[in-house]
């Protein structure tokens, strides 16, 4: 069976990600699968409050939380995206890579595999713009995540959604795959050195 193409988009939260991946799933000449990160975490963390509605301690440390379980809920994400391009699936895998510990297992799931790895990229100032208007982030996620996200500077392709509206880079990656060109930068990436602190 014939891998289904992975189109991988990363950048910050509010960056526009998701955005796009509706108007990719709305186009109608490729047909996609939307696998975002946000809705792993959302339905993990309903499945947890939902358990914990009656025993749930009055306080939860959320960063001990994190650290118990965002590794192994990027696993699982990561194992997805490539079980359904096994299948034959073509999958937009909306993501943050904002660690080289998380970019090193998204290289090693997705080797040999065909990825149009794509930046979405936006100015720190219109990402805070953006989630004061959105209100259902954390303020400062972006801010956060910004240095570590964008330090990858090698894509197949960038979008800057400061520039082009959700449909015009959604046109851009379709014009990208429909080009011919090859999906090579993801397979000449190499491995990140972890840093311990």
């Amino acid at each position: 069976m014939k891998q289904g193409l992975i189109v991988l988009l990363n950048g910050t939260s509010s960056s526009g990600k998701t955005s796009i991946s509706t108007e990719l799933i709305n186009q109608k000449e490729i047909l996609f699968q939307h696998l975002s990160l946000d809705d792993f975490f959302d339905n993990y963390n309903n499945f947890v409050n939902n358990k914990l509605i009656d025993t749930s301690p009055k306080e939860i440390d959320h960063q001990v939380v994190a650290q118990i379980v965002d590794d192994s809920l990027f696993s699982v994400y990561h194992s997805t995206v490539k079980l359904f391009s096994e299948m034959g699936l073509n999958i937009i895998a909306d993501t943050v890579l904002d660690n080289d510990k998380r970019f090193n297992e998204c290289l090693d799931m997705f080797a040999n595999r065909p990825v149009l790895f794509v930046g979405v990229k936006c100015s720190k100032e219109e990402l805070i713009r953006r989630e004061q208007r959105r209100g259902d982030r954390n303020i400062g996620l972006a801010s956060l995540q910004f240095d570590q996200i964008y330090r990858f500077d090698e894509y197949d392709l960038e979008v800057n959604t400061e520039i082009l509206d959700p449909a015009e880079c959604a046109k851009e990656i379709l014009n990208f795959m429909q080009s011919g060109q090859d999906y090579s930068v993801f397979k000449k990436l190499n491995k990140r050195n972890i840093n311990v602190s």
